[in-house]
Formats: C-alpha cells, sequence, structure tokens
C-alpha cells in the first residue's frame, strides 16, 4: 500500500464527496494539512444539508447548512476503517451531549467512511466556520475549561480499543527504536539522544502506572481551536487517543511560566465546574512534553519519504537539528528531575 496520495487527482476527490448524495460544482481546493489531504469542495445548491452524526441523529448545529463541505483523505496504512469509526463514534457521543463538534456526514453506503482509488479512506465533513482565537481572556479560558470538562464527561463513557494508547512505551521506547534502527541521526550524536531519551522514559514510566484513562482529543492545541457566536468548538479529531485528562489540558495552556500556570487555574476552575480533575496528573505535564517532543521526530521521519514532508521540514535530518533536539530534550530531563524529586 502506498504511503501517498498521488492518484487523488480532484476526479477522484469529487466522486468521494458526492457520495454524500449531492453533487459538486468541480470546484475543488486544497486545504492545509500535512498528515491526511484535506479538500474544500463546493457543491450545488442544496438547503436540506445537514450537520449528521453517522447514526441518523441529527448532530449539534455549530456548523450552518451551506454549500460547501470539506473531504478528508486518510493517509494510505495509518489508520484502519474500524479506527476511524472510532473517532467517528466519539464525535457522535459528543454530539448527542450536546457537546458543540463537526460530526462527519453520511455516504450513501450508509456508513461515514468510505475508499477512494482503491485504498484511501475517506470521510465528509461540514465545512466549519469560525475564527481561530489568538489570546484568551480569563473568561474564555474557564469558558474552554468548562468544554473540555463536558468533552471528556463523554470521553470516559467508552472504550476506543482500537486507538493509540498515550504511554512512555508508545511514545518514547517505539519512537526512539525506530529513529536509531533506521539511523536518523548522525553517528556522533545517536549515544547522546538515546541516553537522555532512555533515562526520561525510565524516570517518568512509574508516574503513568495506575492512571485513569479515557478517550480524549489527544491533540488539543490553539491551533485546533475555533469559535463563532456559541462559543469554543474543536476540530481535527484525527489524533483522537486514549490517555489521561492532562494531555488535553496542558496542550490549551502549553507554558510553564508563572504567567501560563495562573491561566492553566483558571482553566481547571471551568473544569472542574463540569468533571472532576485529578491534580496529581498536574506532574504529567513536562513528561508529556517530552515525549511529544521524541514522538514528533519520529512522526517526521516516518513521513520523509512523501514529498511534502522534505519541503516543509527543511532543517530536519541535518546535525543541527538534532544536536538542537538533545537539548530540549536535556531541558525536559532536567525539567522532570526537579519536579519529581519534590513529587
Amino acid at each position: 500500500m502506498s504511503d501517498f496520495f498521488f492518484n487523488l487527482t480532484p476526479e477522484p476527490i469529487l466522486a468521494a464527496v458526492e457520495q454524500i448524495g449531492i453533487r459538486s460544482t468541480g470546484r475543488v481546493s486544497a486545504m492545509n494539512s500535512l498528515e491526511n489531504r484535506v479538500y474544500d469542495v463546493e457543491l450545488e445548491d442544496n438547503p436540506s444539508l445537514r450537520v449528521h452524526d453517522g447514526t441518523g441523529r441529527t448532530g449539534v448545529t455549530t456548523v450552518p447548512a451551506d454549500s460547501h463541505v470539506v473531504g478528508k483523505f486518510y493517509r494510505p496504512g495509518r489508520w484502519s476503517k474500524e479506527t476511524i469509526l472510532e473517532e467517528h463514534e466519539f464525535l457522535a457521543d459528543l454530539a448527542a451531549a450536546e457537546v458543540p463538534v463537526v460530526c462527519p456526514l453520511k455516504l450513501q453506503n450508509g456508513s461515514t467512511v468510505g475508499t477512494a482509488e482503491g485504498e484511501i479512506l475517506f470521510s465528509v465533513f461540514p465545512k466549519a466556520r469560525g475564527r481561530a482565537p489568538q489570546e484568551l481572556n480569563d473568561d474564555q479560558l474557564t469558558q474552554l475549561g468548562r468544554f473540555i470538562g463536558r468533552l471528556h464527561n463523554v470521553g470516559a463513557t467508552k472504550a476506543a480499543p482500537h486507538r493509540i494508547h498515550l504511554t512512555p512505551e508508545k511514545y518514547g521506547v517505539e519512537s526512539l527504536k525506530f529513529l536509531i534502527d533506521n539511523n536518523w541521526l548522525p553517528m556522533e550524536l545517536v549515544s547522546r539522544y538515546r541516553a537522555v531519551t532512555e533515562e526520561i522514559i525510565q524516570t517518568i514510566s512509574p508516574l503513568f502506572k495506575d492512571l485513569k484513562v479515557h478517550r480524549l482529543h489527544g491533540d488539543c492545541h490553539m491551533g485546533n481551536l475555533l469559535e463563532n457566536k456559541e462559543g469554543f468548538f474543536i476540530i481535527d479529531f484525527d489524533d483522537m487517543l486514549v490517555g489521561p485528562a492532562v494531555q488535553d489540558i496542558w496542550l490549551l495552556t502549553p507554558g510553564r511560566d508563572e504567567e501560563a500556570l495562573r491561566q492553566r487555574t483558571i482553566f481547571l476552575q471551568g473544569y472542574t465546574e463540569m468533571r472532576e480533575f485529578d491534580r496529581d496528573q498536574l506532574q504529567l505535564v513536562e513528561p508529556l512534553r517530552a515525549l511529544r517532543i521524541v514522538n514528533y521526530s519520529a512522526w517526521v521521519a516516518r513521513r520523509w519519504k512523501d514529498p511534502a514532508f522534505p519541503r516543509t521540514f527543511t532543517e530536519f535530518n541535518t546535525h543541527r537539528y538534532w544536536d538542537s533536539e538533545i537539548r530540549d530534550l536535556q531541558i525536559q530531563l532536567d525539567f522532570i528531575k526537579r519536579q519529581h524529586s519534590v513529587v
């Protein structure tokens, strides 16, 4: 199976999107996405288009009906159909609980997942309308905390056996092994990178034992946050995973300075109005940040044969890049050691 999208030309894109049962005008434009391929497709006027969650229920009307939809074509080989359907089930559960999200449209095959060009899985979503907030005031932080608390309440109601579990083994050990086994680092930096990463993993692994975990957005940063007149909503559940609640919380309040910690406190005030939060999980923020650094490098490396990645990550696979990564990981290790000595 190819890792690329070379056969994904306008004709199969339009044919796939039209499987929602509405013809397109033929106008299609690429949207910003590296992991998958995402397209804005204009439809012929059809005022009956509504947001559906794939189960027959009508989802929350966060996104008004209009003549545009978004066709999302998943990277071949990354997710199985069952894994994508678990993402869609989570969205359906959120919509049923009146948590504003953008749910996929049902296709003519009765599912929310179809196949294009024989191997590329795809889904079609209404086009989200909202603006990306730049900075959040205290009232917005409280509101966002309530929103994520509600999202996690729903996430905790079901298992997701096909989705990735966020653990040091998955994000740390497996990522490190891939990078070393496939000779991604300059030979003179291998031992330093391996040593600091292994020490991080060894130090943080006890913190992940007996954690309460549930379905999360997984990549819940500000870039996936939109706001409209009805409030906040989160897009792009592609990286949905099973993990501790703090993963979504720290990505929305990622800093470590005094102001960032104040913002996280305000966020959690809103969160705990909706859901109890185990504050011991805050000790996982720096470990999770470290795991994200290692996993990110492995993600880029795994995609390097895709021509879009060398064009985008021009510094990757250079001595400068890996030397900088080692320094960043050493900083993370120092933070973790200081924190762990106090906890």
